[in-house]
């Protein structure tokens, strides 16, 4: 690792994904900083660091997934404690950006939440936001500090390569994701398919049609994220109700909420591949449910910021 502007550096965790920040600070070759995040009794956060970070560079991990106020909240006090304690350069490192689905405004009198999410970071004293497919690629101009946007795209397509899966077509589950699954079909040189759905609430979807060839084809649903799944299995079961040969479908961001483990056991999916920007309970890794790292990326990213040295790059070798 090149020397950068700081002389050394630190990285530290909240209480949101310790075992991801373990691996990428053992990745990175150091332990996690000592420090404490707690509730006073009526359920107020307290951050405690245990050591200095005077001038030290610093790297916070946090995914703000559930329970999302709290995990963000931890973020901002974090941040908080480590600006007033004259650390050198603030990094939040959040794997998965929650509220990031409210990114604009759908009818009258609709909050964007995911820009004062971004405000509230930036406020707080962080300098750099380092994050994984965002929602919607735009929310990386909400903040006023530099956005590293790294891509979980490579590990799903790496994976998928080893399967050596023949006939196979990538499919979008609504048209928010076409860019996404164009790029996931680039390495593969293989078409793609547009799943046509309507959503008349919150977390509920309708599949109205499907653009695209996949009858005796090997299906690739991806998304960013899985919450209910009660899209991606709509989808994955109304292309096996269309001739499908196999459904198979990943996500960066598996939040798996409310019926989503019943959703996944239950469709035509033969294997959802997930990333571990977020925690995933161990009664919930379904043998459906194959999870791979993020760890190696962030800790590679993460010591390119320290020395100053592109991030792009690590994308460019892949």
């Amino acid at each position: 690792m090149k020397s950068g502007a700081y002389a050394d550096y630190k990285v530290f965790a909240c209480n949101s994904n310790p075992a991801l920040a373990e691996e990428i600070a053992s990745y990175m070759g150091k332990p996690l900083g000592k420090s404490e995040v707690t509730k006073f009794s009526d359920g107020e956060i307290s951050v405690s660091v245990w050591e200095t970070v005077r001038g030290i560079d610093t790297f916070i991990i946090q995914s703000t997934c559930d329970p999302v106020n709290n995990n963000l909240m931890e973020l901002l006090i974090m941040i908080d404690a480590c600006k007033r304690a004259s650390a050198g350069r603030i990094n939040a490192v959040i794997p998965y950006y929650g509220y990031a689905r409210q990114d604009r405004k759908v009818k009258a009198r609709d909050p964007i939440t995911a820009k004062l999410v971004a405000d509230l970071i930036s406020a707080a004293g962080a300098d750099r936001v380092v994050t994984m497919d965002l929602h919607a690629a735009q929310i990386q101009g909400y903040f006023n500090i530099p956005v590293d946007h790294l891509m979980g795209l490579p590990i799903l397509v790496k994976y998928f390569k080893k399967k050596a899966l023949e006939d196979i077509v990538i499919v979008s589950p609504d048209h928010g994701s076409v860019t996404r699954a164009r790029n996931m079909a680039f390495p593969f040189e293989a078409p793609i398919a547009i799943i046509d759905k309507r959503r008349p609430k919150a977390n509920v979807s309708e599949i109205m049609n499907v653009i695209g060839e996949i009858e005796d084809r090997t299906c690739i649903l991806v998304d960013d994220v899985i919450d209910t799944a009660g899209t991606i299995t709509n989808a994955a079961n109304a292309l096996a109700n269309m001739g499908a040969k196999e459904v198979y479908a990943c996500a960066t961001h598996g939040i798996l909420s409310g019926n989503a483990i019943k959703n996944i056991q239950e469709s035509a999916i033969k294997e959802m591949v997930l990333l571990n920007t977020v925690p995933i309970a161990k009664e919930k890794l379904i043998d459906k449910i194959t999870l791979l790292s993020v760890a190696p990326l962030f800790a590679e990213a993460m010591g390119n910021i320290f020395s100053n040295d592109s991030v792009s790059k690590i994308f460019n070798q892949k």
